[in-house]
């Protein structure tokens, strides 16, 4: 199978968001390993973080799923400093329920950046990639993510305990169809 091009780069009002690279390694390494942005990511996360954590992850992780065409990774980053990664935002089509994830640095968070991300991406999902549903499970206890949700009218469709590197909890899982995003879409057009 051939290898797929990165996905292009994004733009929000105040985002830019980038393919991810090898070259993104070690802004993610200094950025990633800290315990309020991992704490509520799945269990599959090494915590502590190891040292070549990022460097693994992109080479033996997204950049082959991203050239298989399964996943869809970028670097998120204000306009104003364009060369400062401050979070990574993903869609997954290979990872059944669990279609978009994302992280940001505490230092950037409360500032509405993760919505504007998750917005652009989710366009993407359904706009170019042509997806018929987007699902995105999270701890109960992540009430930042649940906003993320809400705001973008995805609705609850399911509890389960799952594995986050804090240990085992209730989640939630939250689904918007394409439908019901296009919807919302035109309804946002004409007000």
């Amino acid at each position: 199978m051939p290898d797929t091009l990165p996905p292009p780069e994004l733009f929000t009002d105040r985002l830019v968001l980038r393919a991810l690279s090898l070259d993104d390694a070690d802004a993610i390494q200094r950025t990633f390993a800290q315990w309020e942005v991992v704490r509520f990511l799945a269990d599959k996360v090494p915590w502590p973080y190891p040292a070549d954590g990022a460097r693994q992850f992109l080479q033996n992780a997204a950049l082959p799923a991203m050239r298989r065409g399964t996943q869809w990774h970028w670097s998120v980053r204000t306009r104003a400093q364009p060369d400062q990664l401050i979070g990574v935002v993903s869609l997954m089509d290979d990872e059944p329920g669990n279609n978009r994830g994302f992280w940001l640095d505490p230092a950037h968070q409360g500032r509405g950046y993760m919505t504007e991300a998750s917005a652009a991406v989710t366009a993407y999902w359904f706009d170019v990639l042509g997806k018929p549903v987007l699902r995105a499970p999270k701890a109960i206890a992540n009430t930042a993510s649940r906003r993320i949700s809400e705001s973008s009218g995805m609705r609850l469709v399911g509890t389960e305990e799952r594995g986050f590197v804090c240990g085992r909890h209730p989640a939630e899982i939250w689904e918007i169809t394409r439908e019901e995003w296009l919807a919302q879409q035109d309804a946002a057009r004409r007000a």
